[in-house]
């Protein structure tokens, strides 16, 4: 069973520190190479955006990894994100009648 991180990076900083940097690329160069606009690769750089599951086919492509694996930094990210509000999410406990 995996478990959760504590504070997950969102998958934009993985993106530019993992990917991006290493590679002396750009944002306007990766995204050309990725087939997306720059805006809407810079939208997921700055964590405005998250990773659909094209996204992932086209960061699996292109640097080498899967596309299982961004899904999973993303999914890790939201669910960490949605926990540190549950207070908020008010839920009643549900039984067999």
């Amino acid at each position: 069973m995996a478990m959760t991180m504590h504070n997950p990076p969102h998958p934009g900083e993985v993106i530019r520190e993992l990917c991006l940097e290493p590679l002396g690329l750009s944002v306007t160069e990766a995204a050309e190479g990725l087939g997306v606009s720059r805006k809407t690769l810079s939208a997921i750089l700055n964590g405005r955006a998250g990773i659909s599951p094209e996204m992932a086919i086209r960061l699996g492509k292109a640097f080498n990894t899967s596309a299982e694996s961004w899904l999973n930094q993303q999914l890790q990210y939201d669910l960490w994100m949605a926990k540190k509000n549950s207070e908020a999410i008010k839920v009643r406990k549900l039984y067999a009648a």
